[in-house]
């Protein structure tokens, strides 16, 4: 068998998003996602992220892969390529372990979004064309290079046309049609013989292409990036690597939108006063909303463990329909008779939570929602997660969206 080795840069010091190869992405570490894409493929045999960071290893192995050393201080710098990264750990490896891998496979957290058939595709043609030093990951060019310019002179001076076209003697006023076809290289993945990044280059000169459909191009560099690759992974229908299961689409009709109370509709805190008496703070748009959504056709209804008669009181502010002092252990046995008795089809239901209460009821629903300040496992286990936290604009939010998909 061919010894494959996938290696994951991922280094601590992100400066246009802090902390960024552990922050969580629709509910689970951007790293994850490089993982997961190495796991999954059949050809790879050894996966390996490599980090100066503690932290970051950590959560590595926590995701199944092995950290066998830091990366040293000089190799994570913001100015350092990835040669040295990958001449470091091949040579760490051989020195320590007596492991030479036949291929590399470079896989960079800020491309998360994957085809699942990407690296054993990329693998496939490297050992299939013995001539090839590398195979990289490419999409067809956004923008033409031919119809780009240099100025060589400055603002003031003539321009140049950066690239020649034989037989044509004016590509830049060419239609686009008659130009050579061009292709940008992403981020997702490069397969890599090892004799190639040991003697000084992470390509060699014969670059065999593996097309990638353009849908999945994501590269993450700041925060804008993150909210677009993340409205992509979840509202982008692609066939793609997840970490743990795969996120479902929003139903077409919501016919219902259930509601987790504490944490949801509130933001989880409550004030006592010194008799007992109870008072909750709550989002007062979440309301102003529910009219134009039931008139869209999606009714709502809180469903929740609490007690407490400001449940109650709430509901009949936003006037939606409650059922609460619920056992805990009983909301998705409540929610499933609900939906018998009403004959509402649970695929047709979003339910939005944020504590371990609410996971039962994630997987009886057609789409779970989860705030973005919820329980760890809630995010993951969540369709989609909101940018906004639980009583601070999340419900609306989610109304705004269902509305949105409406129209």
């Amino acid at each position: 068998m061919t010894e494959v080795l996938a290696i994951i840069p991922a280094r601590g010091g992100s400066k246009g998003i802090p902390r960024k190869n552990i922050r969580e992405f629709c509910g689970y570490p951007l790293i994850s996602y490089s993982i997961a894409a190495a796991l999954q493929a059949e050809t790879v045999t050894r996966v390996i992220v490599s980090t100066d960071d503690a932290e970051i290893a950590a959560v590595a192995r926590e995701w199944g892969a092995e950290t066998p050393f830091l990366r040293p201080a000089e190799f994570a710098q913001d100015k350092t390529t990835d040669l040295p990264v990958f001449e470091h750990a091949l040579k760490w490896l051989a020195d320590n372990e007596n492991y030479q891998p036949e291929v590399v496979v470079q896989l960079r957290p800020t491309s998360p979004i994957r085809p699942k058939t990407m690296v054993d595709a990329a693998v496939r043609i490297l050992l299939e064309n013995a001539g090839a030093d590398s195979v990289r990951g490419i999409v067809p060019a956004g923008q033409n290079p031919h119809k780009m310019w240099r100025l060589p002179a400055g603002e003031n001076g003539p321009m140049q046309n950066l690239l020649a076209v034989e037989g044509i003697a004016e590509p830049y006023n060419a239609p686009r049609q008659i130009l050579p076809d061009v292709f940008w290289q992403t981020g997702h993945i490069d397969a890599i013989r090892p004799a190639v990044i040991l003697n000084g280059s992470m390509s060699g000169k014969t670059v065999f292409p593996l097309l990638v459909d353009p849908n999945f191009t994501v590269d993450l560099d700041n925060l804008r990036d993150w909210v677009r690759a993340e409205w992509l992974a979840t509202f982008g229908g692609l066939e793609m690597v997840w970490p743990g299961r795969a996120k479902r689409p929003m139903p077409d009709h919501v016919d219902l939108l259930v509601l987790d109370f504490d944490g949801v509709v509130t933001d989880n805190r409550v004030w006592v006063d010194e008799n007992g008496h109870e008072m909750v703070a709550a989002y007062r748009s979440d309301s102003l909303i529910m009219r134009r959504l039931k008139q869209a056709g999606t009714d709502v209804m809180i469903l929740s463990s609490e007690v407490n008669p400001v449940v109650a009181a709430r509901a009949r502010k936003m006037k939606v329909e409650a059922i609460h002092g619920v056992d805990q252990d009983d909301k998705s046995v409540v929610l499933k008779n609900f939906l018998e008795t009403r004959k509402i089809d649970p695929a047709k239901v979003v339910y939005m939570g944020n504590d371990l209460n609410d996971l039962t009821s994630f997987a009886l629903v057609g789409w779970a929602v989860a705030v973005a300040n919820a329980q760890p496992e809630v995010l993951r286990a969540a369709d989609f997660v909101t940018t906004k936290a639980g009583g601070h604009g999340a419900v609306r939010e989610i109304c705004d969206l269902i509305l949105s998909v409406k129209r």
